[in-house]
């Protein structure tokens, strides 16, 4: 018997762009509000790879990743439960989402082994063995006290030619929900998001989407892309999937966090996004900015004394008189393969520059003005007007022309 969720989340509707999907709304959870659409930096370990804790916050950011598998391995359940959840643990008075170690079947493969009770892995640490099975999954987030918590999913690389393993996967993962939705110990303060499975095949994700959309689970995401698929499959995917989900629930597209893939989406009716690449990139001296990713450790940048992104809010970007601290593309090329102060600095403006994207796209749809804003946000990325055509496609899919 299907038993849906209490919520602990209110998803307040603002604006609707009257062309494409896209969205804006208030999404009211326990450690305050958070403004959608948005995206989500990535703290693995309950850490941010390069950067402070005050400094995020900075951002803007209201809303942060964590990941279950890895903080049940290190400090492990015990020591959550002793400090009180993973806010405390990190010191982030602001909301928390924990992927449920689902994708480490993907990441993981070779250490993982899964079968109907769960994932088997072996630990990237020491090699000892560890079985998450979905009760696992939500008793541990339940111990990190995340304000949303993701289902235990079975997750199979987009690019598998083994559909039969696809379609197992699809409907262990709805089994598998049911499992979770019994395990929650707490819904009245932390929310349970289903994750829709199906591969490439749509009819496997129209099925997935009936079947989660009836456990009325607070939030909805959208999960296996991002594996290396089409860009066109990926867009088709997502728009399958948001034209059958609820209006009153967030959607969240896992792994995602491409400039022109977090715009794209937004227009098919995605609301929220999480992905490493930022700061990862961050860290082999590459910038964020609207033209492009620039790499400031090519000497072409010594003698450049702009800064990464001109009208940037972060604080390398702006000038020390406006409370910045005026970093140059010249420094960070100075610093990028010697002193790790370049990563901690790109981070910082590569985090900020995502935020700031989301704050735009939330702006010119409460404007109405979204179309524009796409054709200006590509224009920029291609001055020469030769736009991808996965990009022309899924904008001509929801009434926009880019040329």
């Amino acid at each position: 018997m299907v038993r849906s969720m209490p919520s602990a989340l209110t998803y307040e509707p603002v604006a609707q762009c009257s062309t494409t999907r896209a969205r804006a709304a208030t999404l009211h959870l326990p450690h305050g509000p958070v403004q959608l659409p948005m995206f989500m930096p990535v703290a693995t370990q309950a850490s941010l790879k390069g950067l402070t804790y005050e400094q995020l916050e900075d951002t803007g950011c209201r809303l942060c990743l964590n990941n279950t598998y890895h903080l049940g391995l290190k400090p492990g359940q015990a020591t959550l439960d002793a400090v009180g959840g993973a806010h405390k643990l990190q010191g982030w008075s602001h909301n928390i989402l924990t992927d449920s170690g689902g994708f480490q079947m993907v990441s993981l493969l070779k250490l993982a082994k899964v079968t109907e009770e769960g994932v088997r892995f072996l630990s990237p640490h020491d090699g000892t063995p560890m079985l998450l099975t979905p009760e696992h999954s939500i008793s541990l987030q339940n111990s990190i006290g995340s304000d949303i918590i993701m289902q235990l999913d079975d997750v199979i690389a987009t690019t598998s030619p083994d559909h039969a393993r696809i379609k197992e996967a699809t409907e262990r993962s709805i089994r598998w929900l049911d499992r979770c939705i019994e395990a929650h110990k707490y819904p009245e303060r932390q929310n349970l998001f289903c994750i829709i499975q199906g591969g490439l095949d749509l009819e496997l994700r129209r099925k997935c989407c009936e079947e989660m959309v009836a456990r009325d689970t607070p939030g909805i995401a959208i999960g296996g892309l991002s594996g290396g698929e089409a860009k066109e499959a990926y867009c088709s995917v997502v728009k399958e999937c948001t034209a059958l989900l609820p209006e009153n629930k967030p959607r969240y597209v896992m792994g995602v966090g491409y400039p022109e893939d977090l715009v794209v989406s937004v227009a098919l009716g995605a609301d929220m996004f999480d992905c490493v690449w930022p700061t990862r990139t961050a860290r082999f001296g590459n910038a964020l900015t609207s033209g492009g990713v620039l790499n400031l450790r090519r000497v072409a940048y010594a003698n450049d004394f702009s800064p990464i992104e001109e009208g940037c809010v972060c604080t390398c970007c702006r000038p020390r008189e406006e409370g910045g601290l005026g970093i140059t593309k010249a420094f960070i090329y100075h610093v990028a393969s010697k002193e790790t102060s370049a990563a901690h600095l790109l981070t910082m403006h590569n985090v900020q520059f995502q935020i700031s994207l989301m704050e735009s796209v939330r702006k010119s749809i409460i404007e109405d003005q979204f179309p524009q804003f796409l054709r200006d946000f590509f224009l920029k990325l291609y001055p020469n007007k030769k736009y991808p055509e996965w990009v022309v496609g899924a904008l001509e899919g929801v009434g926009v022309q880019l040329a």
